[in-house]
Order: C-alpha cells, then structure tokens, then sequence
C-alpha cells in the first residue's frame, strides 16, 4: 500500500447471511476493497442486523441507524448506499445515509438494484414516490445499476444519464467456490432423482412461489425422474404466502418431490448449482441476477420467468402462468 490516503467506505446494505441478492456482492465488493489497502465497514441493515458479528456494524433500532450513520461520515467515511424500487422502508434508509453523509460534506454513492419491474419502480409505478427517488438519485456523485434497461428508467426521473454506469451483477470471484458435500438430507434427495431443478425463492408474491409448485408439479405428474431442490427456506414470508404454497403442494401431493434448504453459502450453492440439470429463476423484479449468470457460466440450463432484462440463451415464461413454466421446463 503507497503513501497515498485510502478511502474510507461505509456500505450501508443488507449483509449474509441470508446469502442472497445484493449481500453476496457487498462481501465481495468488501474483501475486494480491504485487499487493496481501503477501510471498508458494512452497516447492516438486513434480517441479521441485531446478530452480532466480526463482519459488519448492527443496527438495533432506527435511531441507533442514524447514529451510526453520523458518526461514520463525521469520521470521514463516504457512504455506498444500497438500494431497490421494492421497499419504501429500504428507500428510505438509503436518502437517510445520503442526506447524514451530503450534511458531513460528502457524496455518496448509491447502487440500485434489481430490474425494469418492481414494486414502486419505474416511475409510472408509483407517482406519489416520484419525488423520493428523484433525491435519492440525484445526492450520490455516481449511481451504478446492473444493466442498461435500468439505467434508462433511472434517467427518466431527470437524472443525467452520465452519472450512471450499468454493471452487470457478477464478476469472476462468483465462480471461484470450493466444492462441499451437501447437507445430507440435500444428498439423499439428489441421488433419489436423475433430474434434479434448483431454484431460490422467497415466500413474496413477486417470487411467484405458488406458480412454481404449480408449474413443477404439471413436470413432475409427465416424468417421475424429476425432482426439486428449493433453497431459500420459509423465514421472513409475507403473510399468507407460505400456507398457500403448503396447500399447493398438499393439493399436488408432491411434497416427497421436493427438498426445502433454507440456505446456502456460496460454495454449497455453487456445488448444488453444478450437480443440478436445471436451475430455475422465478422473481420477476430481480433483473439480470448474478445466480442466471453463474449457471450461464458453468453451462447449466436456466429457465426464468421473462422480466424484460433475461440474457441471452435464458429460457423465459410468463411469471403467473405455470403451465408455460412446465413447458420451459420440459423443454430444456
């Protein structure tokens, strides 16, 4: 490390675990900058952020949020604010850091995940939060998005479009994982089933989680070869969504068919992905997805639901229709 003074980063995100979406790219993105000399802490704001750890700050209560925001940025740290068009909670905690830090003297950054749809996101989703969103692009220095459709939708709140730089989600430390055994129940599920189909989902509506069984189980009633691995667990569903997709399954009687994981780390993801004939992406809202793009990478099939942003080669199906699901599927 030269003479030169490092900057000192405040990633104010969601962190694993669970690991999923952007939390895994934040580890990333965090052992990348500490290897290169930068001071880089990580302010949880996810499921996990009253569990204590070496890897990140807790946020106890919104008021402990904004104190540690203050005292971050009067210490000289720059926020890296993370945020999506899904949660007006989330969207608002990203324009508290962004406003705590401008009043520090410091601009941000601000990375906005996921796709083209979303809950509140582009702006003819939600005209009463036109206004948030217009702050909260306009405080950061530079605004990076993972892919160009995003970009334009960003744009199209009266941001200038050079101050955004689309990036797609995944780079190479994606595909540097170790190969582990399973859990064992995970094995013995694998070895029952020569076909088997991965897939992480969230009980949300937007995950379509109820479409899924529906659609698995018009694949499962034509091949008995079939078998689904569904990572992600039930913790943190929306009301009503994990007894719908319960009945669903009892109604298909097709719950010896499928495997319940309620996570992975990264090498058992990737160990899971690879040994999997298929892998399945059903949110709607998720953009290009870094887990589409690692399946790409180690040639595995995927089918996803169509979100505008799919890449190239990716199967896609209508979101809420499970018999085009079915038929992706069956035909991969």
């Amino acid at each position: 490390m030269s003479g030169k003074k490092r900057a000192r980063l405040l990633e104010v995100t969601s962190y694993p675990p669970p690991r999923a979406g952007w939390g895994i790219r934040v580890e990333f993105l965090k052992k990348r900058l500490e290897s290169e000399g930068y001071e880089c802490v990580v302010l949880n704001i996810g499921t996990s952020r009253r569990i204590p750890s070496t890897e990140y700050e807790t946020v106890m209560s919104g008021a402990d949020f904004v104190r540690k925001i203050w005292r971050f940025s009067r210490r000289g740290f720059i926020v890296h604010a993370h945020a999506n068009g899904d949660s007006p909670t989330g969207l608002l905690l990203a324009l508290t850091a962004e406003l705590l830090n401008l009043a520090c003297g410091r601009r941000c950054f601000l990375t906005f995940h996921a796709g083209v749809i979303q809950r509140h996101f582009p702006r003819e989703k939600n005209v009463w939060l036109v206004p948030v969103f217009w702050l909260l692009f306009l405080i950061p220095r530079r605004i990076i998005c993972n892919s160009d459709a995003v970009k334009a939708c960003i744009s199209r709140y009266g941001i200038a479009p050079q101050k955004i730089t689309a990036i797609p989600a995944f780079s190479r430390q994606y595909l540097e994982f170790t190969r582990v055994p399973l859990p064992d129940h995970v094995e013995a599920f694998m070895s029952r089933y020569s076909t088997v189909v991965l897939t992480y989902v969230r009980m949300r509506p937007l995950f379509y989680p109820v479409t899924l069984i529906d659609g698995m189980a018009a694949v499962m009633r034509r091949r008995q070869d079939v078998g689904l691995v569904l990572c992600g667990g039930t913790g943190h569903a929306d009301e009503g969504v994990w007894p719908a997709v319960q009945e669903a399954i009892r109604r298909h009687d097709i719950a010896d068919r499928i495997c319940f994981v309620d996570d992975f780390d990264h090498d058992a993801f990737l160990s899971a992905l690879e040994r999997s004939a298929l892998y399945l992406r059903t949110p709607i809202t998720d953009g290009v997805a870094s887990s589409v793009l690692e399946s790409m990478a180690l040639g595995i099939p995927v089918v996803a639901c169509e979100n505008g942003t799919r890449p190239v080669g990716v199967v896609t199906y209508p979101a809420a229709d499970p018999e085009a699901l079915a038929t992706a599927v069956g035909h991969s």
